[in-house]
């Protein structure tokens, strides 16, 4: 079966995952990069062992498994560890969603990449499509702030830290607006769909 593999990607609390779902209702495919991203480190994966090497056992929760909060403060203050931990986790993850991808698209038409950093990791080439779901950055903001119970200023450096949303439209073959009602964000997913799936 031939099949298409779009990426998708957004920005922070722009209701990608929404997006997503809609998708996987209508029969597409998601290899979810974040759900990848979280097993290739559990206990006794070779990125966990790796991880262990560099950043040390002060890391580890009493069952042996990474805690993320720990270790997100260690890279967070340091763009140089950001960099390491990165290097030690992204060719599993892009490893393991290459061999998802080939094994969904024996029997879907439609196999989609949900991946936050798209763009930040370089994921988007040789895709046949890119979608960016777009919230205007007004908005963005005040549904971050609603959802993760934030300070505006924290809210706007999470914000910050990421690609901006207007350059990812700019970068994106289809954008789903989903400024407006879920009807409307709905729609445009089913028209989209029904497009990639021909």
């Amino acid at each position: 079966m031939t099949f298409v593999t779009v990426g998708l990607t957004g920005g922070i609390a722009s209701g990608k995952s929404t997006v997503s779902n809609y998708f996987r209702e209508l029969g597409a495919y998601i290899v979810d990069a974040d759900a990848i991203a979280k097993r290739v480190v559990e206990k006794g994966e070779p990125a966990w062992e790796a991880i262990l090497r560099e950043f040390g056992n002060d890391i580890l929760l009493e069952d042996k498994s990474i805690n993320r909060d720990t270790l997100g403060e260690v890279i967070f203050n340091d763009s140089s560890k950001k960099a390491v931990l990165n290097s030690i986790v992204h060719p599993h993850v892009f490893k393991a969603m290459e061999q998802e991808k080939n094994t969904a698209g024996r029997t879907h038409k439609v196999v989609i990449l949900d991946v936050p950093l798209l763009f930040e990791t370089k994921m988007d080439k040789d895709l046949d499509a890119v979608i960016v779901v777009y919230t205007p950055k007004e908005i963005q903001l005040e549904r971050l702030i609603k959802r993760d119970n934030l300070a505006p200023d924290q809210a706007r450096a999470r914000i910050a830290s990421q690609l901006s949303i207007e350059d990812k439209k700019q970068m994106a073959s289809i954008v789903v607006d989903n400024s407006g009602g879920v009807d409307d964000t709905r729609q445009q997913v089913q028209a989209f769909y029904k497009t990639l799936a021909k």
